[in-house]
């Protein structure tokens, strides 16, 4: 059933790992010229990954547990992106070139929740088959 809450989160993942970061700005370097996801094939790769893993958890709606760790997976992903996002600002200056921050950095703490709220709506579909089974 694709008509499902965890399916409206799952969207929202896709729309913000697949399209946001084309059109937000990650940082501007020493130059101001601003930086989106395709200018670094690190962070572009991990956003497609990202929205790679939502499509597929989407789509993956008769096997509740499948999509459970494709969302556990995603977590994991978007957490690695972070990660790197807060390596890159906090080197010396002078090594990333990276003068000012955007909003673009904050898009994998906006997935992660995203991602959380779908897992936890998973979770309560798959108890709610286990306690009707358990009727049977």
């Amino acid at each position: 059933m694709i008509q499902r809450i965890q399916s409206v989160y799952l969207l929202l993942v896709i729309i913000i790992s697949g399209a946001l970061p084309f059109f937000v700005t990650l940082w501007k370097d020493v130059e101001g010229a601003a930086v989106v996801a395709l200018d670094e094939p690190i962070v572009f790769g991990m956003y497609a990954g990202s929205s790679a893993l939502a499509i597929i958890a989407l789509f993956a709606f008769k096997n509740r547990k499948l999509q459970f760790v494709l969302g556990r997976l995603n977590i994991i992903l978007n957490f690695i992106l972070l990660g790197l996002f807060v390596y890159w600002s906090l080197r010396v200056p002078g090594e990333m070139n990276i003068s000012e921050k955007g909003i673009g950095m904050l898009l994998p703490i906006i997935s992660i929740v995203f991602l959380v709220l779908a897992n936890k709506a998973i979770m309560r579909d798959e108890n709610l088959v286990k306690s009707v089974d358990r009727l049977r």
